[in-house]
């Protein structure tokens, strides 16, 4: 009995103690082999992880090898291109070159001569590249900067030698030629087609090449599938109405004229009204009479002009191109800067460039003025008035014959490789 007593007491006290720690009592707890094998009570297991990470049937599958490479060129297309784009290159550079042979063997010709067989600079040099820079109609303002910055450098040990100059002049005739196209920047070279129809109004003195520039840019857009329109707004002269319509015969375009002396005006507001209501014309070229810059009466009537081209399409003329002769040194820039008073001026066409010894006329300009030149005249053929790219520009005006051969040599090793 006793003994019985004890194994109760005993079993209260191990029921109570369970209860106080917080545990269950030992028939409320698994079985131990419970603990060692759950999967016995576990539900079925979950899907494999793999499967977790797998795209929904909502999400587009990947992209095929194949298409992924669509929009990539392969290599050997691309190998093509940049081929292309350097043979390219050089013939540009080649065709700049031979249209500036004149200058190339007068201005450049000098300047280059004062680095011959000299391996270190002194300041002196300045002296002589200013001599050259201003009788080569690189003008005054554009000269005192070029050398102001060639003696910055000077005084900075930065040209140690001929070919550091030479550099540096290359470098300064890039910064002044790289004018933005508009206000929102862009590159040089070319009209800009923003508007369909785009109207053009061609401005400057007698005898610079108007009637020809637009017959020139008439036969390359209609090249390119454009529709053309030309305005005989040079009411004054009958020739150059004939010669206006020689030009839109050999090109195929259609030519809008007035009266002989008849008010240029008309003939504008009447071209810009038959472009606008014209859907397959591209671009409108009106052409204008050859006035004196020095005349007040007759700058007031381009603005007029320019007046009634507004009046038959608000926001017109999209571009006015100043064409100026490049042999007339500076007296074109003359030209130019009483043109930009009178008028909105969106580019300069420079023609004759290739008749010149004097070519720095075109940093004057684009120094001077910040207008953008945008065709150069190198020649009587269509081809050769060539859109104006600065870096074109510059690498045809100074590059030297080694430069040329290391240059060719370079590309050759590049196509190869």
């Amino acid at each position: 009995m006793t003994t019985l007593l004890i194994v109760l007491v005993i079993a209260a006290l191990a029921i109570g103690g369970y209860f106080v720690l917080g545990r269950k009592p030992p028939e409320l707890q698994p079985a131990p082999e419970d603990k060692e094998s759950p999967k016995k009570k576990l539900p079925p297991p979950a899907p494999p992880v793999t499967a977790k990470l797998g795209a929904p049937a909502s999400t587009p599958t990947p992209p095929k090898p194949g298409e992924a490479l669509k929009s990539v060129p392969p290599a050997a297309d691309e190998r093509a291109a940049k081929k292309a784009a350097r043979a390219r290159a050089k013939r540009d550079v080649a065709g700049m070159k031979k249209g500036l042979a004149a200058t190339r063997g007068g201005f450049m010709a000098r300047l280059s001569a004062l680095f011959t067989g000299k391996k270190e600079i002194d300041p002196a040099i300045l002296e002589e590249i200013e001599e050259v820079l201003l009788t080569s109609d690189v003008g005054v303002k554009t000269t005192q900067t070029i050398i102001e910055r060639l003696r910055e450098q000077l005084s900075k040990n930065e040209l140690s030698d001929s070919d550091a100059v030479w550099r540096a002049l290359r470098a300064e005739a890039s910064r002044i030629l790289e004018v933005p196209t508009h206000a929102g920047g862009g590159e040089t070279g070319g009209l800009r087609l923003e508007q369909k129809p785009t109207v053009v109004l061609m401005v400057g003195v007698n005898g610079v090449g108007k009637t020809t520039t637009i017959g020139k840019l008439a036969t390359k857009l209609k090249s390119e599938k454009k529709g053309v329109i030309l305005a005989a707004g040079d009411t004054f002269r009958a020739a150059a109405v004939q010669q206006l319509e020689v030009w839109a015969e050999r090109t195929g375009s259609q030519v809008v004229k007035g009266k002989e002396g008849g008010d240029p005006g008309a003939v504008a507001f009447d071209a810009t009204t038959k472009a606008a209501a014209d859907p397959t014309c591209d671009v409108l070229f009106i052409d204008t009479a050859g006035r004196l810059h020095t005349k007040a009466p007759l700058m007031d009537e381009i603005k007029k002009v320019k007046k009634s081209i507004d009046k038959a399409m608000p926001g017109a003329p999209h571009e006015t191109l100043l064409v100026l002769d490049a042999t007339t040194g500076q007296n074109a820039l003359n030209q130019a800067a009483l043109f930009k008073e009178a008028l909105d001026l969106t580019g300069i066409v420079l023609t004759k460039l290739d008749g010149t010894a004097k070519g720095g006329i075109v940093l004057a300009i684009a120094d001077a003025l910040q207008i953008p030149v945008r065709y150069v005249g190198l020649g009587e053929k269509a081809d050769d008035l060539r859109e104006f790219y600065a870096d074109e520009f510059v690498e045809a005006l100074f590059s030297r014959e080694e430069e040329a051969t290391s240059a060719i040599s370079a590309d050759g090793a590049q196509a190869s490789a």
